[in-house]
């Protein structure tokens, strides 16, 4: 019997699993009349049809690879997707696996089904849009909701007299309020909006989404309206059509582009009002004020070596700059969230990699290596420049072979009428190679004899350049790349930051160090938790060199790694 799947889907919260079960009994029913047998169900709930970031069906796309079933049932086309592009790939791929689709309402789907019913979905889709942003607009313009929770605000849901149910009414939470107020009178008497969320956080007070609070709730952003200090609801002013969202095609995330103010739609709702209109302006002004200064970014600076690759071993959050050339945890700075209070110098924490590949990088055993890997590299490549050269020598006399064919035909009578295009061809591609073969030099073996030098030079200048305002940039951006993150994690004493680094750079100094006798210990096996033993890829690709270390035994593999290194001031271990 012929092995099929079942595919359902209902697109919102308004339904309830009992269509998934109701598709699948007519899929299995489908199936059944069809003489085929269902071995597999899968299905999305409350998941929009816009998109194939679903589980459901990207589980099924993952066990049609593996050929686990030949047919895939569904009530409808747009049960798997309503997206024009996205029906038609999952029709490809399915296609090209050698499974069927078929539909209790089109039967077996074909390209003209993919190419009518996609169009036709979109269309819907369209439609829909259209009437659903007018009868939201209908809501705005009557004052009510149209949907979402704003912070200082209850939901009112009643029964008319017909006992339907009426919502989209709001009320005003007079504790959420005090707090609006709050924070609009410490923003005016000079408070910054992470000392503002630091103190309400430390009272235990929640945020808008239940959680803690931070500084980008409450300054948000200014000109799109959004943050408490930027939300005209506050002062009885209901503005709605600010923003578009449209779901990116690639990872169905919600971006959101700013309309045109034309476009916006705004309804007097006084009885809402929170904050009185002479400290909205006092707001308003204190803003107006900050956007004339230079912005931090703007500010000319040097880029700092390890900016954004830091991360907390606490709470797993940023770490900035918190003082003078200092590093601490951005999360306990303006939340105050994590007990991570302990900072590190900038200048001691670059000191500390660039100090250990000075030291690493610079031994004779790894110079060494360095020097054959990049020789056998280099003639590896002049080995493929030569099979070319020797390709187009073959080629050149076999095309003048068959020029010399030609010229016998034609002495034997064949009418040269009709041997002309070829005989042209192949005089073309005959001065070609002429060209290629007389700018093209045989590259001979390469055998570099101060190549030892030519590696600590470069060392050397990489090392320099960081301190060169003019070369740093380009540096930085080389040792950048060999970094993944770098994790500070203060000591038991929390007196002082443990550094870990992860990225190549911790895996070309684990390998320089595999090859000294420093009687450094590597970090074994079994101190490494899940991810990091997911994540590990040591770079002995550069060395090509077995692995070295002693019991228990190190990971290896082969393009990447992360490994944990404990800095200290002479040390450096892994």
């Amino acid at each position: 019997m012929i092995r099929a799947a079942a595919y359902a889907r209902y697109s919102t919260e308004l339904q309830t699993d009992k269509s998934i079960d109701d598709q699948l009994r007519i899929c299995g029913e489908e199936a059944k009349r069809r003489g085929l047998k269902i071995i597999q169900n899968y299905s999305d709930a409350a998941e929009s049809g816009q998109t194939l970031i679903r589980s459901g069906i990207q589980k099924l796309l993952l066990d049609a690879m593996e050929r686990k079933f030949d047919v895939v049932v569904s009530e409808a086309l747009d049960r798997i997707s309503r997206d024009q592009a996205d029906v038609a790939s999952v029709f490809k791929k399915l296609r090209f696996m050698g499974i069927q689709i078929i539909t209790i309402s089109e039967g077996l789907v074909d390209e003209m089904h993919i190419g009518l019913k996609g169009t036709m979905n979109a269309l819907y889709i369209k439609e829909i849009r259209a009437k659903t942003k007018r009868g939201l607009e209908g809501r705005i313009l009557e004052g009510k909701s149209a949907g979402g929770k704003c912070y200082g605000y209850d939901v009112i849901r009643t029964l008319d007299e017909k006992g339907e149910l009426v919502s989209g009414e709001r009320a005003i939470n007079e504790d959420e309020a005090r707090i609006v107020q709050r924070i609009f009178g410490d923003y005016l008497r000079g408070k910054s909006p992470k000392k503002i969320a630091h103190e309400l956080n430390a009272e235990g007070i929640p945020g808008p989404s239940g959680k803690a609070w931070g500084s980008s709730t409450i300054y948000g952003n200014r000109h799109r309206g959004t943050g408490i200090l930027n939300n005209e609801l506050y002062i009885g002013q209901l503005v709605w059509n600010k923003l578009t969202y449209q779901k990116h095609p690639d990872t169905g995330k919600r971006i959101s582009r700013l309309n045109p103010e034309s476009e916006w739609k705004r309804v007097e709702v006084e009885h809402l009002r929170i904050i009185d209109q002479a400290t909205w302006q006092k707001v308003k002004e204190h803003q107006g004020e900050l956007d004339k200064r230079p912005r931090f970014q703007d500010k000319k600076r040097p880029p700092n070596l390890f900016s954004f690759l830091l991360k907390c071993g606490e709470c797993g959050g940023g770490m900035s700059i918190v003082g003078p050339r200092r590093y601490g945890c951005s999360t306990a700075r303006n939340k105050g969230t994590c007990n991570c209070r302990t900072t590190i110098s900038q200048d001691v924490l670059e000191e500390k990699v660039i100090g250990a590949l000075r030291t690493r990088l610079m031994n004779p055993e790894m110079t060494k290596v360095f020097c054959e890997e990049y020789t056998a590299h280099i003639n590896r490549l002049r080995m493929e420049h030569n099979a070319n050269l020797i390709g187009y020598r073959k080629e050149l006399a076999k095309v003048e072979r068959e020029m010399e064919n030609f010229l016998q035909l034609v002495a034997q009578g064949t009418q040269a009428s009709f041997l002309a295009e070829k005989a042209n061809s192949l005089q073309a591609r005959k001065d070609e190679l002429v060209e290629l073969l007389e700018a093209t030099e045989e590259a001979p073996v390469y055998v570099h004899p101060n190549m030892a030098m030519r590696y600590a030079e470069a060392i050397e200048g990489l090392l320099a350049n960081l301190n060169d305002p003019a070369h740093r940039p380009e540096s930085a951006q080389l040792i950048r790349g060999l970094v993944d993150k770098i994790v500070l994690t203060p000591n038991a004493e929390r007196t002082e930051l443990i550094v870990d680094l992860y990225g190549d750079l911790a895996g070309i100094l684990q390998v320089s160090d595999s090859r000294n006798s420093t009687g450094v210990s590597l970090k074994p096996r079994d101190r490494l938790n899940t991810e990091e033993r997911k994540e590990i890829e040591q770079v002995e690709s550069v060395a090509d060199s077995p692995e070295t270390g002693s019991e228990p035994r190190m990971v290896a593999s082969k393009v990447q790694m992360v490994a944990g290194v404990g800095f200290e001031p002479t040390t450096f271990r892994l």
